[in-house]
């Protein structure tokens, strides 16, 4: 069963920091692109930042960079966000996602259920 949990996420003041953890199982996580995407009310799912399998990293959200880190454990199966100089605009559900393309074209693509992010001013 394949699952995707993620964790730390809370309430910070203004300029805070938090480590968000996803936790991977059920699939060969070290194959997998993992990214982070954000969610607020109103607004539409944001793709915060993507690591390659290998531990590359591809791109950050230009509001993020300079103060999110991505990173990979792959022999923990487990992904991290780390999320600096907070600021109220943070606030969100930060979700983790595992993307693998096949030869062929084929996607899969797992999602975790998110973590709530309040960065209170």
């Amino acid at each position: 069963q394949v699952q995707l949990v993620e964790s730390g996420g809370g309430l910070v003041q203004l300029g805070g920091s938090l480590r968000l953890s996803c936790a991977a199982s059920g699939f060969t996580f070290s194959s997998y692109y993992m990214s982070w995407y954000c969610l607020s009310p109103g607004k539409e799912r944001e793709l915060v930042t993507t690591i390659t399998s290998a531990g590359g990293i591809t791109n950050y959200a230009d509001s993020m960079k300079g103060r999110f880190t991505i990173s990979r454990h792959n022999a923990a199966n487990t992904v991290y966000l780390q999320m600096n100089s907070l600021k109220p605009e943070d606030t969100a559900v930060y979700y983790c996602n595992a993307d693998l393309t096949l030869k062929g074209g084929r996607q899969i693509d797992y999602w975790g259920q998110g973590t709530q992010v309040t960065v209170s001013s």
